[in-house]
């Protein structure tokens, strides 16, 4: 990845606040949770939302980097 980072992207990082780098994040992590529950839907038609978002929960709980 850090061939991909340009000076001008860089300078842009060091602008934004911490406060704005941490709304990103949240927003990341929330839109990673919302296509994770949509793909497990298309998967299981039958499953109910309870249990979408149990799977969810603990699909987070467990993942590691």
């Amino acid at each position: 990845m850090s061939s991909e980072l340009t000076p001008e992207y860089i300078a842009s990082l060091r602008r934004t606040s911490g406060q704005q780098k941490l709304r990103t994040a949240f927003g990341l992590y929330w839109s990673a949770r919302k296509l994770k529950a949509a793909r497990l839907r298309e998967q299981h038609p039958d499953w109910t939302g309870e249990q979408v978002k149990q799977r969810v929960k603990e699909i987070f709980m467990h993942a590691v980097t």
